[in-house]
Order: structure tokens, then sequence, then C-alpha cells
């Protein structure tokens, strides 16, 4: 069997390509999660501590 003659550019371009997804990949969960942090920090706007101060709990 004879070897394959190498392709660098084709396989230089797929290493990067995969990486490129990847990290696309990942920066969409971050930004994922991150907006759904924020969406649980806005939820509780009955809280205790925000009312801590109002007449409603004496």
């Amino acid at each position: 069997m004879m070897a394959r003659r190498p392709n660098y550019d084709f396989e230089r371009r797929e290493r990067e390509r995969l990486k490129a997804e990847k990290k696309a990949k990942r920066a969409a969960e971050k930004k994922e999660a991150r907006e759904e942090k924020t969406r649980q920090d806005d939820a509780p706007e009955s809280g205790d501590s925000q009312d801590a101060g109002s007449p409603t709990t004496e």
C-alpha cells in the first residue's frame, strides 16, 4: 500500500474549521447561560430582600 500524498492546506483548513465550530458552539452556550442567569436574577421581583423596608412587612 502506498502512502498518500499530504495535503497540508486542506488539513489545516479542516482543523481551523473544526476549531471555529467548537468555539462558536461554546460561545453560544455561554451566551445562553448568561441570558438564563439574568432571567433568574430578574424573576424574583417579589423577593423578601427587595421589600424589607416596605410598610406591609410591619
